[in-house]
């Protein structure tokens, strides 16, 4: 089947989506009026499962339309302050003979793409924006770049974002509209074997619209650009989601976010250990599906390979030279990561900083605090001491502490007490200057203490956790290093808006 035919199907599919809500519509009206007429039981059944239907694929598209609006990401690339970004783009949009687009973005993701506001189920477009990922330009080069840039162009001169507006917004509708029809399994499933059809005929129009895209960035920067391009993307795809979840995951914590974002990423990429970790992750052969938007990074690679290579006087400069303050550029999308919220209440710190204090307030701080409570609990002291803990666990009433520390919400083990006994004397040595969480780019976070030392107190709190014995000395180590018996954790602990 031609691209061609894919696309007028998908337009006919999506056109036949609203017959079919209208056909639900028109029923719930019917059974309505027909109650007036003659009412009995069974069309008072029928009037409420179609009125109630035709009401939730209503609320469906409402709130597709709210969905369709909101801010665009990133921040706008003002002609007059890049003009070498923008003189590359509108050069590489002649040799696609398209033009170019009306605005640039930067973003914070590993990705560039293209979208076209259109009118009249895409026979009209009215503005035309491209959006290029920062972190990409920390490690293309300018001849990948213009591969990757080229690609996304070759989007426009086939028409292909024209088609792709109105048959996204279809996509969002129907998925939608099946979420919201969870009450009504019948009409659930018309509308499910609908959807799957429609993304099937829908994302295979995708797929073959990429592999074509791939052609023009062959066209303007060679196989072996476009080829190199693909891997970096894929490969630093998943550095940025590892850099999200495990460090970029601790932004609010303590009140603070990261001053730096970009350099923290780059410093992580950097690093040997983790771009040994990604790389095999991105060997990892990807599952593939005739739900996939993009055709496989092999199928790609295959379809690149089999392309005529043109004569091409290869640009292995950084992609960050087209811009003309890679730094204030970072710092302009960096606020974009933020919420007015997070930028007005979280403190920009250092990466060093971001860590031992968002490790602390992530692992220890809750467990000093609970077991603290706990122990109060338990012996009935007028303050959260620690030490009422240490005379529970003295007083062989482990379980009782077990106890307190699941209605405070701990979940269930068998080292319960000692894992938490652990955390909590880790958060100790913390407060009393002892010991500092340190940052690492190759590997979790650990816990040194001031000498250099790293701090393992996993075993040890274990012991003392079911060896009452060992309260004493325990007492005693912490009074050598200033803890008081009376020592309470913190009374308020800082709460941090939603970064």
């Amino acid at each position: 089947m031609t691209i061609a035919l894919r696309a007028a199907l998908a337009f006919a599919l999506l056109a036949g989506f609203y017959v079919l809500v209208g056909l639900v519509l028109a029923a719930a009206v019917f059974f309505d009026v027909y109650l007036f007429v003659d009412l009995h039981g069974r069309g008072v059944q029928l009037a409420a499962l179609f009125t109630l239907a035709a009401a939730a694929l209503v609320r469906a598209l409402w709130m597709v339309s709210k969905k369709m609006g909101g801010e665009e990401p990133g921040v706008v690339v003002d002609r007059s302050r890049e003009p070498v970004l923008w003189r590359t783009v509108e050069e590489l949009a002649q040799r696609v003979r398209t033009a170019p687009p009306d605005e640039i973005r930067l973003v914070a993701e590993v990705n560039a793409a293209v979208a076209e506001d259109t009118r009249l189920l895409g026979l009209r477009a009215t503005r035309r924006r491209m959006y290029i990922g920062l972190p990409l330009l920390s490690v293309l080069t300018v001849d990948e770049l213009r591969a990757v840039l080229g690609h996304e162009l070759g989007h426009y001169s086939g028409a292909h974002t024209r088609l792709g507006a109105p048959v996204y917004r279809g996509r969002v509708a129907l998925l939608t509209t099946v979420e919201h029809l969870g009450r009504h399994p019948i009409l659930r499933r018309v509308f499910v074997a609908y959807a799957k059809v429609y993304l099937r005929v829908s994302l295979a129009v995708s797929r073959r619209q990429e592999l074509e895209a791939d052609q023009m960035a062959v066209a303007i920067a060679g196989r072996a650009a476009m080829g190199q391009a693909l891997d970096k993307i894929e490969f630093t795809a998943l550095g940025w989601r590892m850099y999200m979840d495990s460090y970029m995951s601790m932004s609010g914590a303590g009140g603070n976010r990261p001053g730096q974002v970009m350099s923290g990423f780059q410093a992580m990429m950097a690093e040997p250990a983790r771009r040994a970790e990604l790389a095999t992750a991105a060997r990892e052969p990807a599952e593939t599906s005739p739900y996939d938007s993009h055709p496989s990074l092999a199928e790609r690679r295959a379809a690149i390979a089999a392309l005529p290579d043109p004569p091409h006087a290869p640009d292995r400069r950084p992609a960050t030279a087209l811009l003309a303050d890679p730094a204030v550029a970072a710092g302009a999308v960096e606020n974009t990561i933020w919420s007015p919220q997070a930028l007005t209440g979280l403190r920009p710190v250092s990466w060093d900083d971001m860590v031992a204090s968002g490790m602390y307030e992530l692992r220890n701080a809750e467990a000093l605090h609970d077991l603290s409570v706990a122990g109060q609990r338990v012996m009935g002291t007028p303050l959260p001491y620690l030490d009422a803990a240490f005379e529970a666990l003295a007083r062989g009433q482990v379980t009782a502490l077990e106890r307190e520390l699941l209605q405070l919400g701990w979940k269930p083990s068998p080292t319960l007490v000692g894992g938490v006994l652990g955390q909590a004397l880790e958060a100790v040595l913390i407060r009393h200057g002892e010991a500092r969480w340190r940052l690492s780019w190759s590997g979790p976070a650990r816990l040194f203490y001031t000498d250099g030392e790293e701090v393992s107190l996993t075993h040890y709190a274990a012991k003392v956790a079911s060896d009452p014995s060992s309260v004493p000395g325990l007492r005693s180590w912490l009074a050598e290093l200033g803890v008081a018996p009376d020592f309470t954790p913190p009374a308020d602990r800082p709460t941090a808006p939603v970064a």
